[in-house]
């Protein structure tokens, strides 16, 4: 089959990796307009736009789907397919009707739960036990249309929005090539979505990476996981930001919400609502991230010290 990709990110571009070692053809790319990033504010292109280029594939980076040319482009390559991951922007009726066979998203959930654009995050700060991918056949709606293939992975204890990332954008690749295979000769049907257990995962916030001491150690936990690799748990001590990166829930502990209860070679532990969390790796602002022992050299926390609480 003859294919347009769009999407942007690195989740993007492992599934554009797998369909161009696949017997598929990628006749070109669509990825969101490059942007400054970085101190020094230089125009970064996308991995998307990167790997298309190695490949001698022509990209194209409209700023809306909506316009006519753009329509007009898509419609001149005559492509069978539109694969969608992570693209960021929407694709209108129009452009949905314009190849044979569709437009096919790939989705980091078990929709219809966490339709949306922070499946993975959402799914880690609900505590929900597995998610998945979601191969879908796209209609108007977010994320709302029929279900060509889908398959769950457990979430592990240890996994962050990191680790998760990259086992979902590996199955999402291995997925989208095999339902193309099948929907290419029939013998793939399309499920509608059930109206039950829709869910919406709403873009995420910088304000909700604040970490609130309040909270169960559950949650306090999740939210440190969400947030890595980005934005990253901030938490505040003395005036002083710091993101958390890697934590342990432990149980039965005393002290009032965002006390510390002990600083030690292994970890800081402090107080939450119910329970603590043994942060193990923090990172000051404009420093690199630091294991506790070496943390604690440069910064050393006492028993009985409290962080901000945070939000209410």
């Amino acid at each position: 089959m003859n294919l347009i990709f769009a999407g942007t990110p690195e989740f993007a571009a492992r599934a554009l990796a797998e369909l161009l070692a696949s017997r598929h053809q990628v006749i070109g790319a669509l990825t969101q307009p490059s942007r400054p990033a970085g101190r020094g504010l230089v125009s970064v292109s996308s991995p998307v736009k990167r790997l298309a280029l190695e490949h001698g594939i022509p990209v194209e980076q409209p700023a809306s789907l909506k316009d006519i040319l753009a329509q007009e482009q898509l419609r001149y390559l005559r492509p069978d397919a539109i694969v969608v991951a992570a693209y960021g922007l929407i694709l209108p009726q129009a452009v949905l009707d314009i190849p044979r066979l569709g437009a096919i998203n790939i989705h980091a959930s078990l929709l219809p739960r966490w339709r949306g654009a922070a499946p993975i995050q959402r799914a880690l700060l609900a505590g929900d036990r597995e998610t998945g991918i979601s191969i879908m056949q796209m209609d108007a709606g977010l994320d709302t249309g029929a279900v060509l293939l889908r398959e769950a992975v457990s979430i592990r204890d240890e996994d962050t929005a990191g680790s998760l990332h990259d086992r979902l954008a590996g199955l999402g690749a291995r997925l989208v090539v095999q339902a193309l295979d099948a929907l290419e000769s029939g013998r793939l049907k399309a499920v509608p979505q059930p109206p039950e257990g829709a869910t919406y995962a709403e873009k995420i916030d910088k304000s909700e990476a604040r970490i609130r001491w309040q909270d169960p150690m559950e949650g306090v936990w999740r939210r440190i996981r969400a947030f890595n690799p980005s934005p990253g748990a901030a938490a505040r001590i003395r005036g002083v930001e710091f993101k958390l990166w890697q934590g342990t829930p432990v149980p039965d502990a005393g002290g009032a919400p965002g006390e510390v209860l002990r600083a030690s070679s292994d970890g800081v532990q402090v107080a939450c609502g119910h329970g603590s969390i043994l942060v193990t790796e923090f990172q000051r602002a404009g420093a690199k991230r630091l294991l506790a022992r070496e943390f604690l050299r440069g910064f050393p926390l006492l028993p009985g010290e409290r962080f901000e609480t945070g939000g209410s």
